[in-house]
């Protein structure tokens, strides 16, 4: 089954069975880069996206998992993570820490991992829904297994 998924979210199923995790991988028909876009194609509140965002603290890459209804207050995460400066990774710094493309950020499937936090707000979802390794893929987990697959932090984003 997991042979007809792009080879970047066969990485992400693979890491995530390495979990316990049973992934269900859908391919969309056509690219679902915003929170906006992935809730349309998936028929779910945009709050219940997780959008993947790689940002760089203090010259680090990070992962935030936030949620798609609202927008990162960068001073608020900057706050909450205890760094002087939080700002946008530029596209070549996503794909050398993630080997994934803005919009298609999965949780997991990095090269190595990253310091990962995530939006508190996500657990009013039962159920939320990820990037999976490409932006035509998407999976659903719960928010246990977010935070269990990332070994994320509950940050406060906004």
């Amino acid at each position: 089954m997991t042979d007809s998924l792009p080879s970047r979210s066969r990485i992400v199923h693979d890491r995530l069975a390495d979990a316990g995790v049973d992934a269900r991988i859908v391919v969309l028909p056509a690219s679902a880069r915003t929170a906006a876009l992935a809730a349309e194609a998936i028929g779910c509140p945009v709050g219940a996206i997780a959008d993947s965002l790689v940002l760089v603290a203090d010259e680090e890459p990070i992962l935030v998992m936030t949620s798609g209804a609202h927008r990162v207050d960068f001073g608020v995460l900057a706050q909450q993570l205890g760094a002087d400066v939080v700002t946008m990774a530029p596209p070549a710094a996503v794909r050398a820490a993630t080997g994934q493309v803005i919009g298609g950020v999965a949780p997991v499937g990095h090269p190595a991992p990253l310091p990962t936090y995530i939006d508190g707000d996500l657990r009013a979802f039962d159920e939320v829904w990820t990037a999976g390794g490409t932006p035509e893929t998407v999976m659903p987990l719960t928010f246990a297994q977010l935070v269990e697959v990332t070994g994320g932090r509950l940050v406060r984003v906004a």
